[in-house]
């Protein structure tokens, strides 16, 4: 394989063990047995199952992202409700792995993680959507954004539920959805079914940011390898950055034990010459108890002398 070739295969053989497993779940070993391949190239790759994870995280929430955004762009508020609940549900029956790997993250409910973040984005679009809606309607804009993470929330944990169930179809679901949305419990419609505008809607994946439409293969294509570049480049930069930072920690690391071994030779030092000072006091004081003895021998010898004389 090529290297980008054998970068898309360990991102694909990723995503589908991050589905599976999830990232603590999910090993360097693993990734590179799925793969066939050896452990560091991975490491080549990516640095690690950190790297991969990063790219399979943007690459679905871009995607998810892009299709609300699509959905969005209609001109009617209902129309745009609909579409923006069959993105959610498209997204969610194309790309099952990718989904299961963003609510691995965190709950739509949690607050928290990196499909909490991706349900705000969405919700800050949802935003301009009511806030039109409610000033043609004489209700207040500023609740808005309230509602605008009630409907988010509502159509996110419904997709979840839906992820298992698979039942009813997504146009269905997406009917039902915007049925209580826009028509309230008071109002509801028994047999819901979407507008013309939305019945059979298939939304790209991408969009050419230059038109804001749907871009074809070609520009697809070409979108996604700027994606891409743009992805390797990052990678590169947070590899070229975690390696300063294991430099700098071995240097200082080098620094330290250094360090230590400057201090233990200090303390070694110190020491031995305190053991030379005590050796020297030592010898010192045995010096002056033998000069000592010898001057008491000498007084008792002539003690002795001045003895013997007169006993005579």
């Amino acid at each position: 394989m090529t290297g980008a070739e054998r970068r898309e295969q360990l991102i694909q053989v990723g995503r589908a063990l991050f589905a599976d497993k999830g990232f603590d779940g999910t090993s360097v070993e693993e990734i590179a047995a799925s793969a066939k391949v050896s452990k560091p190239v991975v490491y080549e790759h990516f640095g690690g199952k950190e790297g991969i994870y990063a790219v399979v995280i943007d690459r679905e929430m871009q995607r998810l992202l892009t299709l609300v955004t699509q959905a969005l762009s209609a001109s009617h508020s209902r129309i745009k409700l609909e579409q923006a609940a069959l993105a959610l549900l498209q997204y969610i029956e194309e790309s099952s792995e990718g989904f299961r790997i963003l609510v691995r993250d965190s709950h739509a409910a949690s607050g928290t993680g990196t499909f909490a973040s991706l349900l705000s984005d969405i919700a800050s679009q949802v935003e301009d959507v009511l806030a039109d809606e409610f000033k043609e309607r004489g209700y207040d804009p500023k609740l808005a954004p309230m509602y605008a993470q009630m409907l988010v929330g509502m159509t996110a944990l419904t997709g979840q539920w839906w992820l298992d169930v698979r039942k009813p179809r997504r146009e269905e679901v997406a009917a039902h959805l915007v049925n209580l949305s826009w028509n309230g419990l008071r109002g509801m419609d028994p047999n819901p079914v979407l507008t013309a505008a939305t019945r059979g809607l298939v939304l790209s994946p991408t969009l050419d940011p230059r038109t804001g439409r749907p871009a074809d293969s070609k520009e697809q294509e070409k979108l996604r390898r700027e994606q891409e570049k743009a992805r390797e480049r990052e990678q590169r930069e947070r590899a070229k950055q975690l390696e300063r930072q294991q430099r700098e920690r071995a240097r200082e690391h080098e620094r330290q034990i250094k360090e230590q071994e400057k201090l233990r030779r200090e303390q070694e030092k110190a020491q031995e010459r305190e053991q030379r000072e005590r050796a020297k006091e030592l010898e010192r004081l045995q010096r002056e108890q033998a000069r000592e003895q010898e001057r008491l021998q000498r007084e008792q010898a002539k003690g002795l002398d001045r003895q013997q004389p007169g006993e005579s």
